[in-house]
Parts: C-alpha cells; structure tokens; sequence
C-alpha cells in the first residue's frame, strides 16, 4: 500500500438551497445545512467525507465541525490514512457522540485507502452484493398538489417507490394524499408512510389502522424516538411492518431493539450510526434477529449519498430500497462534478476506487459558509 501520511485537513461548512420546503412530523426543512471534511495526504490523494446532522433528530454542522477541525484534528495530523479502525478508535476516545463528524471521517479514510488500493467502498467493507437498489422518494411538501407534479415527474423516471411524510398537518390530510396516490397509481407504486415521531403514543395505533387501508409497505416511527416500549407495542398490535429510524442509532440501540422487538425494519444510516462500518453491525443484529434494513439518509449532498450507496451495497440482504434521491431531486444543486448516479429508478453503486465521486471546487466555493485549515 505504500507510505501515505495525512498533511491537510480541512472542514468545509456548507449550505446548500433545495426546491423546496419538506415538512416531517419532526419540523421544515428548507435546505442542507452540512459540513464536508476534506483529506489530503503527502502523497497527493485527497478524500471526502460528510457530516449531515439534522438539529431536532442528531446533532448541529456547528457541534461537528467544531469536533473535526478542534478535537479530532491533532490526532489524524501526519498519521496514516489506511489504519482507518485505529484511527476511529482514537477519536473515539477523544470525543463522545457527534456521530456525523466520526461518520465524515471514516468516509474521507475510505475514500483514500479506496484510492490507494484501487478498490471501492463497498469492497473494502465485505464486497459488492449489488450494483443498483430501487430508490424511494420522500412524499413531503406541504402543497400537495406540487407534490403530485413532482411524484408524475418522479414516475416518469421509473421511481416505483414513495415514502409519504406524515404527521405534520393533521390525520385528514394524511388520509387525503393517500387515497389521490393509490386512485392515480393503484398497486403500481408501493407506498411508504413516515411519521418522524410524530404521534402521540396514546393515539398511535388508532391512526394507524386507518392507514392500512392503502397497503403501505411500513410505517415508519410513529412515536418518539426514547418510547421503545410504546414502538413494541405497536409493532405487535400492527399488521404492517413498523420501521424505527430515531429509536435506533447504533449496534447497542440495535441490540435493545432487537430484544425488546421495537420494529420489523431498521433504518440504517451512516449518520446515525457513526459510519459504514458500525451500521454494518447494525444491519448484522438485525440480520441475526430477524428484521429487515432499509437504506435510509439525511439531509446530504452527494458525497454522504455516495458512501451510503457503498453501505447498502455491501449489505447482504435489501428488500425494501433506499433513498439517496436528495442529490438529484431535492437540491437546486449539488457540489459533485458529475451527477450522483441515478437512473430508471434506480440508485447505481458507484464501482471506480474509493467513494468514486469528485467534487466541484466551484460549487463548493458557492455554498461554503465558512472553511477552517
């Protein structure tokens, strides 16, 4: 592999404007706000990696820069980029939680070690079980009649997959979209519905039967991200799989969930979970208790979608899709040279070295608010 040491490190502060509002159980979203960690080494090889935090579900871009460039940044200086678990064992030591900060960095390693080996991700993580996963759609303006042009648009793509954000203007409303999509589509789409904890627990299971009418495919997080026992219940009481995406962010929440049976899918993020490679041990737990993964993202720009992309393709079993569409149809534009590559509904794993994507200095330079070397 040769001699490689780290020189420079730089974290990129980012905002980048999307099309339009998205509203979850959780609160708006008018845009990425994302830091974006830059790894050069002595030898000339540059990685990326991105920390997407979301404030009201995992952390804030100002707590995660600040832990790159203050707290994890004397101890990646000069080492090498290769030794990518020594160096994620170090900072984490040196820094509890801002799982998005520790989730940029083991990007940016992987990208280089990629590069240095001639491998991607996904082989350097287990291997490539897939080379394109059905993407799903986030169902989630307020204007439900943009929504419609965009969900035609979509369809027109070959997106067969929507996730209906719920939870934010009342049960009739949730109803109403409902029924236009399957009047319009019928069973040729399959519908997902995600409240983002937004149900009262002790309502919970009576909205949701009115849902099951229209066979979605999950519901995902009704209720409050720490309401595990509440999730349980539901779960039990429900016909349709119940996902949890707050109530699970790394292997220890994996196992509790596991145990105490929270839900029938996990939504795996590399944010949540601190990287590709502990949510490939939450995609283990649940794969030894039974319960399935979908390929789940924040609020991310192309480079976060590329190394999820890489995550679910070493997953050994996907039944249910992913999202990674923010990139393509969310944002007015994207920082990578090229496009994220979606096509005919689907996600394409990127297979050159390393992530296997390149930024554009340019539209970096746009949408940086603030950059610390």
């Amino acid at each position: 592999m040769g001699d490689h040491r780290i020189r420079d490190i730089r974290v990129h502060s980012v905002s980048v404007p999307a099309k339009a509002v998205h509203s979850h159980g959780s609160g708006d979203v008018a845009g990425i706000r994302s830091v974006l960690l830059e790894i050069v080494t002595d030898t000339g090889i540059t990685g990326w990696g991105e920390a997407s935090p979301w404030p009201v579900f995992t952390g804030t871009a100002e707590g995660n820069a600040a832990a790159l460039h203050v707290h994890m940044r004397p101890h990646l200086q000069g080492q090498d980029p290769v030794q990518v678990e020594a160096l994620l064992n170090t900072v984490g030591k040196v820094i509890v939680g801002h799982n998005e900060a520790k989730a940029a960095l083991e990007s940016a390693l992987l990208d280089i070690t990629g590069q240095i080996s001639g491998l991607s991700v996904a082989e350097l993580v287990g291997g490539r079980q897939r080379t394109e996963m059905p993407l799903s759609f986030s169902v989630a303006n307020a204007d439900f009649e943009k929504d419609l042009d965009d969900i035609a648009a979509l369809h027109d793509d070959g997106v067969r997959l929507f996730k209906l954000k719920t939870g934010f203007d009342g049960h009739a409303f949730d109803l109403m979209r409902l029924e236009k999509l399957r009047e319009i589509y019928g069973d040729g789409i399959s519908l997902r519905i995600d409240y983002n904890q937004g149900l009262p627990a002790f309502d919970a299971q009576r909205r949701i039967r009115d849902l099951e009418a229209f066979a979605p495919a999950f519901i995902e997080q009704p209720v409050k991200m720490h309401e595990r026992a509440a999730l349980a219940e539901i779960t039990r009481a429900t016909d349709t799989p119940i996902m949890a995406d707050e109530s699970v962010f790394d292997p220890r929440e994996a196992l509790l969930g596991a145990q105490m049976r929270i839900a029938d899918i996990f939504a795996l993020k590399i944010m949540k979970s601190g990287g590709i490679r502990r949510a490939l041990e939450v995609a283990a737990i649940a794969r030894a208790a039974g319960i399935e993964v979908y390929g789940g993202c924040m609020f991310e720009t192309g480079i976060a979608h590329a190394a999820g992309a890489h995550l679910m393709a070493a997953v050994p079993d996907l039944l249910l899709g992913c999202e990674f569409y923010m990139s393509t149809y969310y944002l007015q534009k994207d920082i990578l040279a090229e496009p994220f590559p979606v096509s005919g509904g689907k996600v394409q794993v990127p297979t050159t070295p390393g992530l296997g994507v390149t930024v554009d200095r340019d539209k970096l330079a746009k949408y940086r608010l603030d950059l610390f070397e």
